[in-house]
């Protein structure tokens, strides 16, 4: 298997990337640290993908009980930090907030490949022969509601999570996105196969929110082959600069919202 990473953060000078990304070993992963709330987003998503065991995470129960294993740790150094800060109201954010972040994986085991998600970071499948995208999210439209996320100091709630598998397929290609990012795979793919997405992509344009531009841009733009927007992304992957290249060309086509963007891919090609 080959694997590949990048991660960039907001295309503007000065700001954390507040995403992390892991790719290796059959394992690849991202976690979109959420700064809207909290403190330490980038070292709580950095902290999650390091922390993520070998074998996949299957239920509800098992995601609790290994989050119930590492946060402690991770509390106790950042609450040391957050009192380095000579800042009484930093520590007190980190006591009444904690820190936020999705979680996405994909394990490689077995010829299955088993996938789980906390939140909007996306699980895909792409299946190039066949110009055939699977994917864990379930409706373009959901991007638009608030995300769960992991905390690393609250319980869980059992509706946020997520799992399921692919069939190994060594003509796929199996990789993982941030929520921005993520929308703007699955938004290309409806609007490329519109006839069989004229519900989902409906539904987005009629909620009325910044997503629903970037759909109505995206159908009236000239039609792609998604194919090679795929292997766009995957070549850019690995290469930070290139990647950035490509987000900023997409920023100004009205197609990729602001954001950290996050890519983790893992293939047999």
């Amino acid at each position: 298997m080959k694997f590949k990473k990048v991660s960039i953060s907001k295309i503007e000078e000065g700001v954390l990337n507040e995403d992390a990304v892991s790719a290796s070993n059959g394992l690849i992963a991202v976690s979109d640290g959420a700064g809207g709330g909290g403190v330490f987003a980038e070292k709580w998503s950095q902290y999650l993908v390091d922390k993520l065991p070998p074998s996949p995470i299957t239920s509800f129960e098992e995601l609790d009980s290994w989050i119930d294993s590492i946060w402690e740790q991770f509390y106790n150094d950042c609450e040391a930090k957050a009192k380095e800060q000579q800042d009484g109201l930093f520590l007190k954010k980190f006591y009444d907030e904690g820190s936020f972040a999705t979680l996405a994986a994909l394990w490689s085991c077995n010829n299955e490949m088993r996938w789980m998600t906390y939140g909007d970071s996306v699980v895909f499948m792409y299946n190039p022969k066949a110009d055939k995208l699977d994917y864990s999210f379930p409706h373009l439209s959901d991007f638009a509601k608030p995300p769960f996320l992991i905390n690393c100091k609250d319980p869980l709630a059992p509706e946020g999570f997520a799992t399921g598998t692919f069939p190994f397929d060594k003509d796929c290609i199996f990789f993982i996105a941030s929520d921005t990012l993520s929308h703007y795979i699955m938004m290309i793919y409806m609007a490329v196969h519109r006839d069989i997405f004229k519900q989902e992509l409906e539904d987005a344009i009629e909620a009325h929110n910044k997503n629903s531009n970037l759909v109505k841009k995206a159908l009236a733009s000239k039609q792609v082959n998604f194919k090679k927007v795929i292997t766009k992304l995957v070549n850019c992957a690995n290469h930070p600069g290139n990647f950035k290249k490509h987000i900023e060309a997409l920023i100004r086509r009205g197609l990729i919202s602001h954001d950290d963007y996050s890519l983790a891919v893992m293939f047999d090609q």
